[in-house]
């Protein structure tokens, strides 16, 4: 009878609630769970000789006289927490089903299946499952309207793993994939240091892969080495300068899509050095800015390639918020402005 009443309880709270509203059910004193998510709806214009994209990542397809117009709500996610006691579990998806819809989809419906983004446990000092990468400089990432900021010079993945958290250190066993999908025998370890002040925080973070050729003499084989050096810092008022610095040979980790397949010389990934620079500053309580810029270059591909961005953002309340971006684009060949309005509400 207990676990009817708490079912209905459950269902009456699903019913009442607005779609992706956060809130909680308290199964009992020690069970409890959350939902949560937020909705996005985005106007993007793509301009110049690089195909569109909804994002800009560390590659693009060369299309001169590009002039596209789409309007998507792909990056609206929801996500469900359980809390049991000590025990967290943590679900969350998005509608990134792929980069470039067409046809059938954007024609007749406009729908997007469901990509999860992230799946994992947290006990204790343990986090098991897939989530940011350990080397993923987060507090770095811009306050973009472009999903995610400077991709092309940020560390950027999310995978399954096990972490062990203990003060501000952070070490991990991680998926050992290379960027075609070739499972390794040896997992990648990650390290992390954080320090956190009144001032912000940054850290320190290493990064080393064993991979195996399998007799491949364009793939790399043997121990990769790789770190960054990431964070956020306070500055006047609200406003705050974010940071990343990226080098060694880190393969997928960094700038996706430039280091194609885990290429190789002389049995080492390509050297890869990248970075992001951001500066978010506050007008007013509900008026903000954020002027973003990310590089990535890797000599031996003649990789070199940046993206930056500007934007202008208002909060109409607490939880919604509307704003304008414009930026460019930039590869070895080509390059695409882009502008876009967004509006978001966040729980």
């Amino acid at each position: 009878m207990k676990k009817s009443l708490v079912s209905v309880a459950v269902c009456a709270t699903l019913a009442s609630a607005p779609s992706f509203a956060e809130y909680s059910v308290e199964i009992n004193e020690d069970h409890k769970l959350s939902f949560g998510g937020y909705f996005k709806a985005d106007f993007r214009n793509v301009n110049g000789d690089l195909a569109y994209r909804d994002f800009w990542t560390g590659n693009n397809i060369v299309k001169p006289d590009t002039n596209e117009t789409r309007f998507n709500v792909r990056e609206s996610r929801f996500n469900i927490k359980y809390q049991n006691a000590a025990v967290k579990a943590v679900l969350e998806w998005d509608f990134y089903d792929d980069q470039n819809p067409s046809g059938s989809t954007e024609t007749v419906t406009g729908g997007h299946s469901l990509r999860l983004r992230h799946a994992y446990i947290d006990y204790d000092k343990w986090r098991v499952g897939q989530t940011w990468s350990t080397f993923m400089p987060l507090v770095s990432i811009a306050d973009a309207l472009d999903f995610g900021g400077a991709h092309v010079g940020q560390t950027f993945i999310r995978q399954s793993q096990v972490r062990y958290t203990t003060g501000g250190l952070e070490v991990a066993l991680e998926n050992p994939s290379t960027q075609s999908g070739i499972s390794q025998s040896v997992p990648d370890v990650v390290a992390r240091y954080t320090v956190k002040g009144d001032w912000g925080q940054m850290a320190v973070a290493g990064l080393m892969r064993t991979l195996d050729n399998g007799d491949d003499a364009a793939a790399a084989d043997g121990s990769q080495f790789a770190y960054n050096i990431h964070g956020r810092i306070k500055t006047f008022g609200k406003d705050d300068f974010r940071f990343s610095y990226n080098d060694g040979r880190s393969g997928r980790y960094v700038s996706p899509g430039a280091n194609i397949n885990d290429l190789a010389k002389d049995g080492d990934i390509h050297k890869t050095q990248a970075y992001t620079l951001a500066y978010r500053h506050f007008w007013t309580e509900t008026w903000r800015s954020s002027l973003y810029y990310g590089d990535v270059k890797i000599d031996e591909l003649d990789v070199e390639r940046n993206h930056w961005g500007l934007n202008l953002i208002k909060n109409i309340t607490q939880h919604f918020s509307v704003g304008g971006e414009v930026g460019r684009y930039q590869t070895e060949s080509a390059e695409s402005d882009y502008f876009q309005v967004s509006a978001k509400y966040i729980l």
